[in-house]
């Protein structure tokens, strides 16, 4: 009859128990690379989050649409923006086209046929706003591998962003509270440093 573990020695079952706990450990353990990269994407964008734009980028950003996305924190408030408006997907669709760009040709057919299924095929989860032949277009150009499969898809989605996206972008609510909370900010200023001006005519009069 089986006794079960009882009839082990104790150092047995030390051992045992020792390694059931380091492959539990391994298992859950994520890839070194993977989570030093995450936490890097993690702190990136919290920093930018938590910094507050100034004056003078939000009046870049006035000039022309290039220059909120030639800029790292334009592109985060704007994607803010487009949340709001539950048109997130342009922006996304974009970033994801400027880092298909740097990815190694080895990769490139697999990715294109990731990206595709996620944004640019009819009823795809993040489906964006493209006219049938463009969409065709793409279709054709991912079978062929081309680098450039979605350069006019992405020409598309940016022009869309420019034209209708961005002029409610510089009118909403969140860009006039950024420019609010830097008038304040400067008048707090002044008021700070007029008591010291007038200290200093005081002492010497």
């Amino acid at each position: 009859m089986c006794k079960g573990l009882a009839t082990l020695p104790a150092t047995c079952l030390k051992s045992a128990k020792d390694i059931k706990h380091k492959i539990s450990f391994l298992l859950q353990k994520p890839e070194p690379q993977a989570a030093d990269q995450k936490e890097i994407k993690e702190k990136t964008a919290t920093t930018v989050t938590k910094r507050v734009p100034n004056a003078a980028e939000v009046e870049k950003w006035k000039e022309s649409f290039c220059h909120v996305m030639s800029s790292e924190m334009g592109r985060t408030v704007f994607t803010r923006f487009l949340k709001s408006e539950f048109s997130q997907e342009n922006i996304d669709f974009w970033i994801a086209c400027e880092d298909y760009k740097k990815t190694p040709p080895s990769k490139m057919a697999t990715k294109a046929k990731q990206m595709y299924q996620q944004y640019v095929e009819a009823d795809a989860p993040n489906e964006v706003n493209l006219d049938a032949a463009t969409r065709e277009k793409t279709r054709r150009e991912i079978e062929s591998g081309s680098p450039s499969c979605f350069d006019e898809a992405q020409k598309m989605i940016y022009n869309l962003m420019e034209k209708d996206s961005y002029r409610r972008f510089l009118k909403s609510k969140m860009i006039q509270e950024i420019c609010q909370k830097e008038s304040c900010a400067a008048q707090e200023k002044k008021g700070c440093d007029w008591p010291d001006s007038r200290q200093v005519l005081a002492g010497g009069a």
